[in-house]
């Protein structure tokens, strides 16, 4: 079945009054391809924290100037994770990097897979599973949006 054959069902919002739209503050989009075409889970946990905030810092154009040790600092991140989370979104084809900034890039035809791996230890679970990934950014979320409410 294509796009254009698919049916669109219309689902009411849960909070009408808090439906997100673009005012003119910023501008972030992720394409439902990111998810329903397997980038999402190509990639490790610490790629797509990256990806996510590189998104969210990112011009119209998907371009933002946010030094290393800005990105490695909201992150939580060491530097050598952070260049490994970098240079595996490059690999990806999803951003591009000139050495002072960086541009979120249109999805390519197909992503990229790794070999796979046997994941037997939480640290190994933490960076490359998937449910494992979801689940963490579930809780860390779910504490931040704990934090904000106090």
């Amino acid at each position: 079945m294509t796009d254009r054959a698919r049916v669109r069902i219309e689902r009411a919002p849960i909070v009408p009054e808090r439906v997100r739209r673009i005012d003119g503050q910023g501008f972030c989009f992720i394409h439902h391809r990111f998810l329903r075409e397997g980038f999402f889970s190509a990639l490790s946990a610490d790629e797509l924290l990256l990806y996510l905030l590189l998104v969210l810092v990112g011009d119209r154009n998907g371009v933002s100037f946010y030094h290393q040790e800005s990105l490695c600092s909201l992150l939580e991140m060491p530097m050598h994770r952070y260049l490994e989370a970098r240079n595996g979104l490059i690999d990806a084809d999803l951003v591009a990097f000139d050495g002072r900034r960086f541009q979120v890039l249109s999805l390519p035809a197909k992503p990229l897979r790794r070999a796979t791996m046997v994941l037997r230890t939480e640290a190994e679970l933490e960076q490359h599973d998937p449910a494992t990934v979801r689940q963490l950014i579930g809780r860390s979320l779910g504490e931040a949006a704990g934090r904000r409410g106090r």
